[in-house]
């Protein structure tokens, strides 16, 4: 799309009448826009805009050591603060390079604005030199994308964009700037407020069907909450949290909504899905009211799909109606922002003449409290090789339960996800959706440059953290104290995993027998470096590190090389067909 057909309800008086570049207008806008920092990476078609940030110091970049990890730590900055995140690089291979970040931050529902360069207007489709159709790559993976061909829609269009991306269901959205359009001049209008034609997101939720939600919540015997990211990135914890306790029922989390109730909190029964719980799965199988908020019913939750919640009537809230009934029918579906519906919810319950029955829910607790004795998170810890989990466990002790953690993807995640508290939102930043192994580090960075004073820890292991490991450098440069904590077991776990439970033992391809010494890897990048090589060792180091609050430490942990996550519920198998240590 060229650009947006907008209105333009107010104009700023005081640049109203200047005479900008475009690359002048683009870093304007950003700091209209309240942008305090841009991860990036420079090119041919970008140089005008990084030209332009040079001449201010309202809005600060952050030069990453791949187009990547821009997006990545974007991402997490986003995550963290509920900001749009914003990621700027060049034509040709940097955005190419770009569509992993752009794509997991799509899948998780991510707000950024992406700003890519591209070749100048005369020359598209001329296959000049850098260029590729970045609009065409990007449109499965982008909530909405933009080509600028006239720097008259370059102001109006970044104004959509950055509206696009954090209203209704969250995403990215790419803007893809001609080189020339960067260099041309225009008077700078940029409007405070725009309006879409065709884009009116739905916030209230139907008070008919709140309502009918709610009596069907306060008459069932054995209701579940079940909730997902959608909670957090709705800023919607506090109505949440104010719901499930009037109602004393239990609730699970989704890999992406750990942290929107607290973990610590008795009606928390842990996460669900492949690697969730007993006492989660068994008890989303067994509910017969199942409140599904912000959760979309991915695969990995469901199972299954045949096979889930067999006795449950389903109430289904999120912001995007095509998510609604779209994997599993739902009996209630409301359509809304989940901060106003859970407002509406709670609402309603303060006007019902009767809860549930008592005796019943006796009956439903004492059953989850039965299923919670399998203990099925059980691990032993001997003397001789540190577990994962003790890691993870120490981890959580040492920091209070209070730091931010990123994690890449596999079986560490599962492990941070499972053994982490997470008792705020926004303390947990990974890749939900599209699972990308090198999203840990730069999501750190981003996390630490959102954050500056907490402690930020990166989980990840070391197949993960070797795929854009380059970060280190940033991190230097930058001085973010973050710390890793890499679970090294020479192996690419989840995929060994796999192997083992599945592939009859054939290792293929998943054993790694040429790691680099991580000790000294930081050390050449000028960070500390730490190794734990027994149980002994590990919460000596965990303490070292923390005390090392102005520096970057990378630990390396020697772990079993051949431990497992449980439960897991294999591909296929329904939420209570799990296998247990």
């Amino acid at each position: 799309m060229t650009s947006p057909t907008t209105t333009h309800e107010r104009l700023s008086p005081k640049t109203e009448s200047e005479t900008l570049t475009g690359a002048e207008i683009v870093v304007r806008a950003l700091r209209d826009e309240g942008v305090e920092f841009v991860f990036g990476y420079p090119g041919g078609a970008v140089l005008y805009i990084y030209d332009a940030l040079d001449k201010q110091e309202a809005v600060q970049h952050v030069l990453v050591r791949h187009e990547q990890a821009a997006v990545h730590a974007a991402d997490a900055y986003s995550r963290v603060t509920g900001k749009v995140g914003v990621a700027l690089v060049t034509s040709g291979p940097g955005a190419t390079n770009a569509v992993t970040g752009i794509a997991t931050a799509y899948m998780d529902s991510v707000p950024l604005v992406v700003i890519s360069g591209q070749v100048p207007v005369a020359l598209i489709g001329n296959d000049a030199f850098q260029e590729v159709d970045t609009v065409g790559i990007t449109r499965p993976c982008t909530k909405h994308n933009f080509l600028v061909k006239d720097i008259k829609d370059l102001a109006s269009t970044l104004k959509a964009a950055f509206y696009l991306a954090a209203t209704g269901r969250p995403g990215p959205v790419l803007v893809d700037i001609p080189k020339d359009v960067t260099s041309h001049q225009f008077a700078y209008h940029y409007p405070d407020k725009i309006s879409l034609r065709s884009y009116k997101p739905t916030v209230k939720g139907h008070p008919g069907q709140v309502r009918k939600a709610m009596q069907m919540i306060a008459s069932a015997q054995r209701p579940m909450f079940y909730t997902g990211g959608g909670v957090i990135l709705g800023n919607a914890s506090e109505e949440l949290r104010k719901l499930v306790r009037s109602l004393n029922v239990p609730i699970t989390h989704t890999l992406m909504g750990l942290g929107a109730y607290p973990a610590s909190d008795p009606q928390f029964v842990g996460m669900l899905g492949m690697h969730g719980t007993y006492e989660a799965n068994m008890a989303v199988q067994h509910c017969d009211v199942l409140v599904a908020l912000g959760a979309r019913f991915d695969d990995r939750v469901t199972g299954n799909l045949a096979k889930f919640a067999p006795h449950a009537k389903i109430v289904h809230v999120d912001v995007d109606p095509s998510s609604i009934s779209k994997n599993v029918r739902v009996d209630v579906p409301i359509v809304g922002d989940l901060q106003q519906v859970l407002t509406e919810m709670n609402q309603v319950l303060g006007e019902l003449d009767a809860l549930n029955d008592p005796h019943a829910m006796q009956a439903w607790w004492a059953q989850i409290a039965e299923w919670r004795k399998r203990d099925c998170l059980h691990y032993q810890q001997d003397e001789q090789i540190i577990k994962p989990q003790f890691v993870v466990q120490k981890l959580f002790e040492l920091t209070g339960g209070d730091a931010i953690v990123t994690s890449d993807v596999g079986q560490h995640q599962m492990w941070a996800a499972q053994f982490y508290g997470f008792d705020k939102p926004r303390r947990w930043v990974n890749s939900g959706g599209l699972g990308t192994m090198g999203f840990g580090l730069p999501a750190a960075m981003g996390a630490q440059v959102a954050e500056p004073d907490a402690t930020v820890v990166c989980i990840t292991g070391d197949g993960s953290i070797q795929m854009n490991i380059q970060e280190l450098s940033t991190c230097q440069q930058y001085k973010l104290p973050l710390k890793v904590a890499c679970l090294n077991n020479h192996y690419l776990g989840m995929v060994r995993q796999w192997q083992e439970f599945f592939y009859e033992d054939r290792y293929a391809m998943s054993y790694v027998d040429a790691l680099p010494d991580f000790v000294k890897l930081a050390e050449a990048y000028g960070h500390i470096g730490l190794r734990a090589d027994t149980p002994a060792d590990v919460e000596p180091v965990i303490r070292e590190a923390l005390l090392l609050k102005d520096r970057m430490v990378f630990m390396d942990f020697r772990v079993d090389a051949k431990e497992n996550v449980y439960p897991m519920v294999p591909a296929g198998a329904a939420l209570s067909e799990m296998i247990l240590v």
